[in-house]
């Protein structure tokens, strides 16, 4: 049986995340495609990602691929988690996800239309709303929920989903439908009221992406398609890790694998793994590297045991519901965090001694990445400890 060592799976990660100097890019959708999804939860992870992976692409080339060019495109998808994708994905990712993300979003917005007592049909007022905001949107190109609201009256119609709680507070369906909406392929989020980190946007037909609307494909096919991107990119790796990156069940995640041509190969720690049977060839390791990587980074939330890379590092680096952080990487490995200033200073803490040649690549990898932010300034939306000293 093969055997995969900690070494060359910093090795695969620095070259197919494209981290090490020689494998950076401006190809922005370039690279989205080689970490199969950006996380877009919050909106600066996108650019920041982009980033730490090229040293010629821009803001400005960021947003000209998700809005111009139309290259890329916002959804939700794996684990109901926002992501930025290549648009030749999107119809696997909306067969092998979002289908059923939107099931599950109108039994759960239905239940609350029941308990509110809303409407006597809550079903068919549902989907003739539905029906009537794409309708207006198609006519109008693009809007802002308020605009679709305005003119649709039934977007208006508030409800309390938590009666009684403590934390009670009716509101408005309008983004419950847009949700929805956008899980069936029909809406996509577009252009933000402001700069590349607001999360205020306008709403747009998948049209403007994908002439035609979604490609269908049977959802077992797009499964397996899925699956193979994440193993090329994130393999070898457990199949917990595959598991909980996709959020199926693991009998979903074992009929996927049953039509994807894999070998296990064994891990360090005497962990099983499992790898593409045309990905086995030994891969060397690049030339020595620095990254700054942003809060949510698809790389480090690309496995759920993250001990080969992180180290003990998470109680700095991790919030209380397993979101990273800003975090510092070199040669393959967590070794700090990072933030900006109000005044625009990238500062970075190192939490490990790392030498003197890393530290000074680390600190010019510093300095690159304020230039590139600039004027913006970022604050993750989700604060962890070692984030909150640095700006503290």
């Amino acid at each position: 049986m093969r055997h995969i060592g900690t070494d060359e799976r910093r090795a695969r990660l620095a070259t197919r995340h494209r981290l090490a100097v020689t494998t950076r890019t401006g190809d922005v959708p370039g690279i989205a495609d080689s970490l199969v999804v950006l996380h877009a939860t919050d909106p600066a992870t996108v650019f920041l990602s982009v980033a730490a992976r090229s040293a010629t692409a821009t803001p400005g080339d960021v947003e000209r691929a998700l809005y111009d060019d139309r290259t890329l495109l916002r959804m939700l998808a794996m684990r109901r988690t926002m992501f930025v994708a290549p648009v030749g994905l999107v119809p696997v990712l909306q067969a092998a996800v979002a289908d059923g993300l939107a099931a599950k979003q109108r039994r759960t917005y239905g239940r609350f239309l029941e308990q509110a007592g809303v409407v006597d049909d809550v079903d068919a007022w549902w989907r003739e709303v539905e029906r009537s905001t794409h309708r207006i949107l198609l006519e109008k190109g693009e809007a802002t929920g308020a605009q679709l609201s305005a003119a649709e009256p039934r977007l208006r119609t508030k409800v309390d989903p938590a009666p009684g709680k403590s934390y009670s507070k009716p509101v408005s369906i309008t983004t419950w439908v847009l949700v929805t909406l956008g899980c069936e392929g029909l809406i996509v989020r577009g252009r933000p009221n402001g700069t590349w980190i607001s999360s205020q946007y306008r709403w747009a037909p998948v049209e403007a992406w994908l002439p035609g609307g979604v490609p269908r494909m049977p959802a077992d096919q797009a499964r397996a398609e899925l699956v193979r991107r994440w193993l090329r990119a994130f393999g070898p790796a457990p199949v917990a890790d595959l598991k909980w990156w996709t959020g199926w069940s693991l009998t979903d995640v074992r009929k996927a694998l049953a039509t994807v041509d894999t070998v296990e190969v064994t891990l360090d720690g005497g962990q099983a793994g499992l790898v593409l049977a045309d990905d086995l060839e030994p891969v060397a390791a690049p030339e020595p590297w620095a990254a700054l990587l942003p809060a949510l980074d698809p790389t480090p939330m690309g496995w759920q045991e993250r001990g080969w890379y992180l180290g003990d590092h998470a109680p700095a680096l991790f919030d209380r519901n397993g979101n990273i952080g800003p975090t510092v990487w070199w040669d393959g490995r967590i070794v700090g965090g990072w933030a900006q200033r109000p005044d625009g200073e990238v500062a970075v803490r190192l939490l490990e001694d790392v030498g003197a040649d890393a530290a000074a690549a680390i600190d010019a990898e510093a300095r690159r990445i304020a230039a590139w932010i600039g004027e913006v300034r970022v604050t993750p939306r989700f604060r962890t400890p070692l984030e909150r000293e640095l700006t503290g």
